[in-house]
């Protein structure tokens, strides 16, 4: 069976759905309507509506949608009914900072490699994860079978080191770093530029003030 192509709209709020189903599921709410889903995650109920339609009749009309069936949908859809092993190319601060964090709030994804060139670290285990040397990446990698990576590293290596993500079968990078990476096609990359996002905020606040009611 083919899988149908989402719009990549749609497939960035799929996490936001289902982080918010799992939390009415957990207090205890059997049954959630599009407007409800709309005022909690502010997004408008068309969207919602329009969204799940692309995985095909998920709702009742007049009923809504049934809270525990969608957020079970949506954990396999997004692979939340299984473990994602990941690993983190560079333990610098941010690099600690993810390490520190390590997807507490999922049981499903968890960082259990990282690599740096810092002897002071490699061969080290910190919060729960060992740090090999970037020289074993490649290797290390296809060992443990880890197709999902999150790149903090400085720029002027960012490509460099792509290119042997892509050797050691990577198939999904999670680039903090400012630079562009190019990847084959076969390889998928989400780009987050923290200073980008920062200076979109200050423009829209300067350009769009909001008003008060």
């Amino acid at each position: 069976m083919v899988e149908k192509k989402i719009p990549n709209a749609t497939a960035r709020r799929l996490p936001i759905y289902y982080r918010y189903l799992r939390f009415l599921h957990d207090s205890g709410k059997v049954r959630v309507s599009s407007t409800e889903l709309s005022e909690a995650i502010k997004v408008d109920s068309a969207t919602i509506r329009r969204d799940f339609s692309y995985f095909g009749a998920l709702g009742k009309r007049g009923y809504g949608y049934d809270v525990e069936d969608l957020m079970n949908f949506f954990s396999k859809t997004l692979k939340q009914d299984r473990l994602t092993n990941v690993a983190l190319i560079g333990v610098g601060n941010l690099g600690h900072a993810l390490l520190n964090y390590n997807f507490h709030q999922s049981n499903n994804m968890r960082i259990s490699a990282a690599f740096d060139i810092d002897q002071e670290i490699v061969g080290t285990i910190l919060s729960g994860v060992p740090i090999y040397h970037m020289d074993d990446m490649v290797e290390q990698l296809k060992v443990q079978q880890i197709e999902i990576v999150i790149i903090t590293i400085p720029s002027s290596v960012a490509q460099a080191t792509a290119d042997r993500l892509v050797e050691a079968n990577v198939k999904g990078i999670l680039n903090f770093t400012p630079y562009r990476i190019s990847v084959p096609n076969d390889v998928r990359v989400q780009n987050v530029d923290l200073t980008n996002e920062l200076q979109t905020l200050i423009y829209f606040l300067d350009h769009y003030k909001p008003t008060k009611d």
